[in-house]
Order: structure tokens, then sequence, then C-alpha cells
């Protein structure tokens, strides 16, 4: 499996990235070895995951999660740790 996931950095960005292990990709990301956009702006914490069936699939999405503004990802982040709780 693939995974669609956006962290929130400490600053109040949002990064969306893809992977095949979330909990390794989260802790590169806090390490300093994730992405340059991350480095700079740690510690990280995931705020936000999608599952999909393929690689393909999760980078489609990762596309499309970066077109949105910062409150609509705010706003999809909201939703789904909404749900999460319930």
């Amino acid at each position: 499996m693939c995974y669609c996931y956006m962290i929130e950095c400490a600053d109040g960005s949002f990064y969306t990235g893809w992977t095949t292990d979330p909990d390794r990709r989260i802790q590169e990301h806090n390490a300093g070895t994730g992405s340059f956009y991350t480095r700079w702006r740690r510690p990280v914490r995931l705020v936000y995951l999608e599952e999909h069936p393929d690689r393909s699939a999760a980078m489609r999405r990762e596309y499309s999660l970066k077109q949105l503004t910062h409150q609509e990802k705010a706003d999809l982040i909201e939703a789904f740790q909404e749900k999460e709780i319930n």
C-alpha cells in the first residue's frame, strides 16, 4: 500500500507527500532528512493520512492536495481528525 500524507510544521505550514511507510517518513522529517522544506521547520507532526492502492494513485492525490490553499488543507485536516475521533 501507499499513503498520501500531510504534516504540520512547527511554523504552522503544511507539507504534503506520499510514502509506503508513514511512521518511517515522519521520523525522517523530524530527523531533518525527510525533505529540504521540513528540515528548517521541525518538529513536524502527522495531521492527515490517506491509503491508496498503488504509487500512481498516491502521487495523483498528492498533486491534487498540493493545489489546495492553506485554508482548504486546514479544513480537510479538521474533517479528517474529527472522523478519526468518532
